[in-house]
């Protein structure tokens, strides 16, 4: 898209992306967005990024990127770190360095003052200390001036045979126009849809989850009949909505590694639908 189309498009929103990973964001969004640049420090994931992304700029370590000096932008993106918060692993919320991540988006808010947001977080970030971080989260969204909609979403609902349930949170600049994102048909019965606590529930797996950091191209399979084996990169990349061959700028255990942490395309595609066509 030119930058001539960019301007005369009111469909396409200037974006800064924050903990990128391998472009989900990106793709899910498409030619109705324009990126101003991004922030990953992962190399791995930075190699692939860049390796579709060419002439995006990475601003790098959020933790040491100076707000003020960020072009400004419509949206702002984040699947920020989500360990502390799952239910898998130790749970250490705010106490854990990863979980204040949270506050380096605020912080990068309060300065620009983007006309929205949307973060993507694991399911367990709503039930997390009795749902007091989750509050905490919401509460300074609120305080900055942003209304917000959330609803956890499950990928095998978007076009992809993956059991992924993650919350998803959308933040509108109070006084602006503000679409009902969600819920998304589909979800809609979903726990812990907007303002619900989580309950929990037994479901039926249609595939593996992929994981994120620990995970090992050993650890990811697939039952045919009475035999196992192995998940290809390459189906973990259409288990994620990415294109065949994404990811294959590095090596299997790495592809298996971002493919875990990253977004699934399909899912950002339509909360960014609903987020501009409603």
């Amino acid at each position: 898209m030119t930058a001539t189309e960019i301007k005369t498009n009111p469909t396409v929103l200037k974006y800064f992306s924050t903990f990128s990973g391998i472009g989900g964001f990106e793709l899910g969004i498409g030619p109705h967005g324009q990126c101003v640049g991004y922030s990953e420090i992962d190399k791995y994931a930075c190699t692939i990024y860049k390796n579709h992304f060419p002439n995006h700029k990475n601003y790098g370590d959020i933790t040491k990127i100076d707000a003020k000096t960020l072009p400004d932008f419509d949206l702002l993106l984040g699947g920020f770190p989500c360990q502390s918060f799952s239910i898998a692993g130790k749970r250490g919320g705010f106490s854990d360095t990863r979980g204040t991540m949270f506050f380096e988006l605020a912080r990068i808010i309060k300065e620009k003052l983007p006309r929205l947001f949307m973060f993507e977080n694991v399911k367990g970030l709503l039930s997390h200390d009795q749902g007091k971080t989750f509050t905490t989260i919401i509460t300074t969204l609120d305080e900055l001036g942003y209304d917000c909609q959330w609803q956890v979403l499950n990928s095998k609902n978007h076009g992809v045979p993956q059991n992924r349930e993650r919350v998803f949170i959308v933040g509108h600049s109070r006084g602006t126009r503000r679409p009902e994102v969600f819920p998304l048909l589909g979800d809609d019965k979903l726990p812990n849809a907007k303002g619900r606590t989580d309950q929990g529930r037994a479901q039926t797996q249609i595939s593996h989850t992929l994981r994120g950091s620990s995970v090992k191209a050993d650890q990811v399979f697939i039952k045919v009949g009475k035999q196992i084996r192995r998940l290809t990169p390459t189906e973990c990349e259409r288990l994620q909505g990415f294109p065949d061959g994404w990811t294959q700028a590095v090596s299997d255990t790495q592809r298996y590694k971002t493919l875990g942490n990253a977004v699934t395309v399909n899912v950002i595609r339509d909360i960014f639908n609903r987020t501009i066509n409603t």
